[in-house]
């Protein structure tokens, strides 16, 4: 039976590089790290650690033990977080999923509300791009991009939130900022910079009107989020195309142009599971998603 305390101060030592290192990072004396990974090898019965000048370097043996440290300790911190939550008299829990740019516009007005009403009910909050293709890895709630056609599986509804069109934006130097709306087809000679990753509903959204457009992009530069894509914008670097909730908060030197002819749209829905959409705390989510994406509208 492994020493679960053994592994967590063997995974320093690989991590740190020294046992002085691991020994300052745990706030143990080098004496006490040395014991520990002295009497994990004796239990394995295996070579971890060869020395390289002043430091540890692992062994393939102490490299393959160190990744299924971390599954073990992942596993051993998730049941320290139930054991927490039990203590504090929180029995429950929801799962909130989201993107980028609704995460920043709409989930702090979820989060507060659902941390006022139910306090005892732990948040867990997950960064997600797309809807998973495995129902058992989608949370409770899910704010996504719906694809055209797509519809729930089995065991989960959606709820409609936003129908999200897509801005141009550009310096205020530029010949177009000044007017109220552009063709998409007028954009074809523009530097682009891709604001999306390549998998994302919002990238595919745009380069489905661009192809009903008659072209296709060419990205001058390529970002993963707005944030960055705008920052290139403000820049002088290009122009980027992207939905109107990711334009709020823009800098003053960018202004937005309305797309047009045709406007790439995202649907934006709230995608729930059945089997807690009955819940109190799933219910109030839900209802202040509705409430803050109607005033985008």
């Amino acid at each position: 039976m492994l020493d679960t305390q053994r592994l967590r101060v063997f995974r320093s030592v690989v991590a740190s590089g020294t046992v002085a290192a691991a020994a300052d990072n745990l706030g143990y004396t080098p004496s006490a790290v040395s014991q520990h990974i002295t009497a994990l090898a004796r239990e394995t019965g295996l070579p971890l650690f060869e020395r390289v000048g002043r430091g540890l370097r692992p062994t393939a043996a102490g490299l393959a033990l160190a990744e299924q440290a971390d599954a073990v300790l992942a596993q051993l911190g998730e049941a320290e977080t139930v054991i927490a939550d039990l203590r504090a008299g929180r029995t429950g829990s929801v799962s909130i999923g989201y993107f980028a740019s609704a995460g920043s516009a709409w989930l702090p007005h979820v989060v507060s509300r659902l941390t006022a009403e139910f306090p005892h009910v732990r948040l867990d909050l997950s960064l997600l791009e797309w809807i998973p293709d495995d129902p058992a890895a989608r949370p409770d709630v899910q704010v996504a991009v719906a694809r055209q056609g797509w519809s729930p599986r089995a065991g989960f509804s959606a709820h409609h939130l936003l129908d999200d069109p897509y801005v141009a934006v550009v310096p205020r130097t530029h010949p177009l900022a000044g007017t109220p709306e552009v063709e998409l087809a007028d954009l074809v000679g523009e530097q682009w910079v891709d604001n999306d990753a390549a998998r994302g509903a919002c990238r595919a959204v745009l380069l489905e009107a661009c192809t009903a457009a008659g072209f296709s992009p060419t990205f001058h530069v390529e970002a993963a989020d707005y944030p960055t894509a705008i920052a290139f914008v403000a820049a002088g670097i290009g122009i980027t195309v992207l939905p109107e909730l990711g334009a709020r908060g823009l800098p003053p030197e960018l202004r937005t142009v309305r797309v047009v002819r045709p406007t790439p749209v995202r649907t934006i829905m709230a995608v729930v599971r059945d089997a807690a959409a009955h819940t109190p705390p799933v219910i109030a989510a839900l209802e202040t998603l509705e409430g803050v994406s109607a005033t985008c509208v």
